[in-house]
């Protein structure tokens, strides 16, 4: 597996360090209240599993599965809602966990989704930004690192179902996906 990867770009120790620094931010700015997490489904657990685990609050998690790639490379644009959420968000403030922050259309659609059901706030936090990609006017609140526009894979991220389990986050060999390129 690890054959496929070109290069590592973000190392299993420096993904531990910026994420220990996200969760004390969180647990700063939300201190006295009690948040709900809502992990992006597939890509985001790994990154929430760790860190929910540095966030020193009261909180409470639920998770969505929405995409908008199926096993190309490029977003097809349209947003599907696979799992819906749990828990009633009106009045609490929702702390939205995703893997990569990349066109921006899926987490638009997303934040606009969720608004409706009037959450107190909505804060983003997104473990990649590739802003070379963005096709929508979205910002995350709180990144853990901005990556070049390249197809990166681990800690979560996936082409095709595969290479979630990387420890690290690392650039995929194009030979790889060159076949199912849009």
């Amino acid at each position: 597996m690890t054959n496929d990867i070109m290069k590592v770009l973000i190392t299993e120790e420096q993904i531990e360090r910026r994420v220990k620094e996200l969760g004390r931010e969180l647990s700063d700015k939300f201190e006295g209240s009690e948040p709900l997490f809502i992990g992006v489904l597939k890509g985001s657990f790994i990154f929430m599993a760790d860190l929910i685990r540095n966030v020193s609050l009261k909180c409470s998690m639920d998770f969505m599965a929405v995409s908008s790639y199926g096993n190309g490379t490029t977003t097809s644009g349209a947003v599907k809602i696979n799992k819906d959420l749990n828990e009633d968000i009106a009045g609490r403030h929702v702390i939205i966990v995703e893997d990569i922050l990349d066109s921006g259309v899926t987490l638009t659609y997303l934040c606009g989704y969720l608004q409706n059901r009037k959450p107190e706030s909505i804060t983003l936090v997104t473990l990649l930004d590739k802003p070379a990609r963005r096709k929508a006017p979205i910002k995350a609140d709180y990144v853990g690192f901005e990556v070049p526009d390249e197809f990166v894979v681990g800690y979560g991220l996936d082409f095709a179902e595969k290479y979630r389990n990387l420890p690290f986050v690392g650039v995929l060999k194009p030979e790889i996906y060159s076949d199912c390129e849009e």
